[in-house]
């Protein structure tokens, strides 16, 4: 979406490029490779050295990652696997996809995800064989405390950082020393590439499954079977899918990296605007301010007011587009047939505050006024009720 689209509203979002991206594409496009090729594992290395991790595998999708990593687990059909509900449906399709059945656990009113209280007693409901958890927002959940809580060894943890890049516990990078972390370049993220995800691992032999898994199981992608003296013999020693990325894809995601530092200062300084224009405002919640040893990648700025459907509306009409992060995935319809009325009805904390949650405009380019449009909107909103 471009600013001009709409000249009287604030968006929702825009979308970042870097000022070199369309050299990028265009250097991809001249070099005659567009595939997964010699881009993509450039982009990897790329990656990988921003985060600190020992192996990053460029895929099609943060979900597709997060299905590869989970039947890289070759865990029984069937195997619960702990999720929390507050999530995008991505996330739960990529268990079911792998075989496997979710268990619900419930969250932090305050973090807006789940504390080793809710997974301990998500556990205890069902003894877990595996656990995907998710930096909502871009908060970055503590992975040995919930995976202790759990009961499972590291080795059976998935993270979905798809808004983590940025984000930081401890000083160490998310996905920096991870069994498995997934990311997400989609339009709206941190790090927009358009389309696309990646998997960082700290695990030499998920590295190698993953990477095959993502070209079908294939020993051998295209662009090394037709390199100088390559072989178009190739193996499939383990069942994949169709999940690699591009070199377009990757090229874009190279010029994008360069720009994720400034990116991530400016998302810093407009949460710490947010919170001065709105702090007050009467039946307002903010996000949590970021405490010792967390570094929030701020990929939503996500506030809870009262009536909250009503409030969109009025803020849609005075200009002001927002958003809402996450329908449960209790309260779809797929799901409840899926897991049943129990299961669903396991998350009472999610269930209310889901109904409060308002994602406002955050992205590198909100202009200052755009911003106290936002704020003021929903400030006369709120004094409106009282």
């Amino acid at each position: 979406m471009s600013a001009s689209t709409h000249q009287s509203t604030v968006p929702f979002n825009i979308t970042s490029f870097a000022d070199d991206v369309a050299g990028a594409v265009g250097q991809v496009l001249d070099s005659g490779w567009v595939t997964t090729g010699p881009q993509t594992a450039a982009f990897e290395k790329d990656f990988a050295a921003y985060l600190g991790a020992a192996h990053v595998v460029a895929v099609a999708s943060c979900t597709t990652a997060l299905e590869l990593c989970l039947r890289a687990l070759d865990l029984p059909p069937g195997s619960p696997v702990l999720t929390p509900s507050l999530t995008f449906c991505g996330a739960v399709n990529a268990i079911l996809h792998a075989g496997l059945r979710p268990v619900l656990a419930d969250i932090d009113a305050d973090t807006l995800v789940p504390s080793p209280a809710t997974v301990a007693a998500a556990a205890a409901r069902v003894r877990p064989a595996a656990m995907v958890v998710q930096n909502q927002g871009g908060y970055p959940v503590d992975v040995a405390a919930l995976t202790e809580a759990a009961g499972l060894d590291r080795t059976k943890v998935v993270e979905d950082a798809a808004h983590g890049p940025g984000a930081a516990r401890g000083g160490a990078p998310v996905g920096s020393s991870s069994f498995a972390a997934c990311f997400s370049f989609y339009a709206t993220k941190n790090m927009p590439i358009g389309e696309g995800g990646a998997i960082a691992t700290s695990d030499d032999g998920l590295a190698d499954r993953v990477r095959a898994m993502r070209l079908h199981g294939m020993s051998k992608d295209s662009w090394r079977r037709y390199l100088p003296g390559g072989s178009w013999r190739y193996d499939v020693r383990t069942v994949g899918l169709k999940a690699n990325m591009t070199d377009i894809q990757a090229g874009i995601g190279r010029a994008q990296l360069t720009a994720l530092p400034e990116w991530q200062r400016r998302r810093g300084e407009l949460v710490a605007r947010y919170d001065e224009l709105l702090l007050g405002a009467p039946g307002l919640v903010l996000p949590q301010r970021e405490l010792a040893g967390v570094q929030h990648a701020w990929h939503l700025y996500q506030v809870r007011v009262p009536d909250r459907d009503a409030i969109i509306a009025e803020l849609e009409a005075a200009g002001v587009s927002t958003s809402v992060h996450f329908i449960p995935a209790s309260h779809m319809t797929a799901y409840q047939e899926i897991l049943g009325a129990e299961e669903c009805g396991s998350v009472p904390v999610t269930d209310r505050v889901a109904e409060e949650l308002l994602s406002l405009p955050l992205y590198p380019g909100l202009a200052p006024g755009d911003q106290d449009r936002v704020a003021a909107a929903l400030v006369e909103a709120l004094r409106a009720r009282g």
